[in-house]
This record gives structure tokens, sequence and C-alpha cells, in this order.
């Protein structure tokens, strides 16, 4: 299902997306679900911002983390050491429940030779961010993409994220945090490698 919406501009008949209205009323389906009246004043114009919030919140479909990655800088004057830029904040929204996760990234990678710019790579963390998710898998998605179009020495990235689905529903326990890593190259074969990467996370490196 994915690549059937993935890489289209939202309103191109081919990309098999509903229509604008079709939104809306589906919208209004679920208010009249929920119990409210979408008819009653201060519902009248909510499908129409759910609809518009949805496109902002989901906007990462229609945005490949390649075109923002592509342009790379080669003067690096022989830097090779860790890049790391942390505490990038994100949200995102669960997949199961389709309701918020709030958290940060950190993300790092061993130049080999190149360098990103660096708000580049906060960017790729919002793409990924402004879809549907699961924790696990935009982890992985982040480093995947910077891994093959940067093909650096290695790439870290770690996220520490709060699910509103535990918090909000089901077992109901606010304030827990999952941590996922995902490691690349060097970061995955040399330890001393990933115990560095968690120190500069931690501030004490």
């Amino acid at each position: 299902m994915d690549a059937v919406i993935k890489n289209f501009p939202i309103g191109d008949d081919k990309s098999g997306r509903p229509s604008q209205k079709e939104a809306e009323d589906a919208v209004r389906v679920l208010l009249r679900w929920a119990g409210d009246d979408p008819e009653r004043e201060g519902l009248l114009d909510t499908p129409a911002r759910v609809a518009k919030a949805y496109r902002e919140l989901f906007s990462g479909y229609d945005q490949d983390p390649e075109d923002v990655l592509g342009r790379t800088f080669e003067e690096v004057a022989g830097y090779d050491d860790i890049v790391l830029v942390k505490d990038i904040p994100f949200y995102s929204h669960c997949e199961h429940h389709m309701v918020p996760i709030i958290g940060r990234a950190h993300v790092a990678y061993l130049p080999n030779g190149r360098v990103l710019g660096l708000s580049k790579i906060a960017r790729v963390v919002e793409i990924f961010g402004r879809r549907l998710q699961t924790q696990e898998t935009m982890t992985a998605q982040i480093a995947s993409s910077i891994d093959e179009t940067l093909r650096p020495r290695g790439v870290a990235v770690m996220i520490e994220a709060e699910h509103m689905c535990m918090a909000m529903r089901g077992i109901q326990k606010q304030g827990s945090t999952t941590l996922t890593t995902t490691f690349t190259g060097a970061f995955k074969t040399e330890p001393a490698e990933q115990v560095r990467f968690m120190t500069m996370i931690r501030g004490r490196g």
C-alpha cells in the first residue's frame, strides 16, 4: 500500500488517494461514530480542518529523503571523526492507533570523504516522522537512508519517544519512554564506537 501513495503529490489522480471531499466525509462519519453531531456549530468546519491537518502531519509521504540527502560536501579538511546531531525533536503517529508519538532523535555518522549539511539530518528525521510509523521502523529508515545515500563508514541512530497509545489508552502509563537504536558499519562492528556515540549523547564526552 505504501508504494501506491508514495512519491505522488496530494491530489494527483495517479496516487489513488481519496478526494478532499471524501476525506472530509470520512471525518464526519467518525464524528457521528464518536457520538457527536457534525452539523452542530462547533463542528461544522472540523472536517476541513482535520483534512488540512492530516495533509501537514503526513506530508512525509510526499517527500523523498534521497532528494534531501543528495547534496554533500567534500571540502572537509580531512575531518573523519563522528558527526552527531542530537536532540532532534519529532512528532509522528503510531500506525496501529493513529495517535501521536512524541520524541527526539540522535543521529551520527562517520564520514568517508563527504559530509552532509547538518540541517539535512533533521529534515530526514522529519520526513520519516511525518508518516504512520512504528518507532523501530523509523529508527531503521533514518539509518538506512543516510547509509545508502552518503556511504559513510557507519551510521548510528537512537530514538527516545513517548507513545500516546500507551499514555492515553490501553495500559495508560504516562511518562514511559521507549528507546530504539540502529547501527551500521563501524558503529555495528566496533563496540568502542557505540560507546563513544552513547557517551556523546549523554553529554559526558
